[in-house]
């Protein structure tokens, strides 16, 4: 299967907590990276999502940190709750 990876950088402006990774994490900017394989057998390309993870840095400016997996939903209600905040 032919894959690609698309990075994206989300910026949260409050303090925000995903399932699966400790936190809460502070407001900034994040990537975050999809994966996505060809769909085979099509007459045109078309690809499907397979896994989404943000980084998540050890502490504000590191190089260092960890990808957790997270659900594209939860991405959007984080940035959906905000929008209800501001």
């Amino acid at each position: 299967m032919t894959t690609r990876t698309r990075r994206e950088l989300v910026t949260f402006a409050e303090p925000f907590a995903l399932r699966g990774a400790p936190g809460p994490h502070p407001a900034g900017t994040y990537a975050v990276e999809t994966d996505e394989e060809l769909v085979e057998g099509l007459s045109f390309p078309a690809y499907r999502r397979v896994a989404t993870a943000i980084y998540i840095p050890l502490f504000c400016g590191s190089l260092s940190g960890s990808l957790y997996p997270i659900e594209p939903g939860e991405l959007s209600l984080i940035a959906a709750m905000e929008r209800q905040r501001g």
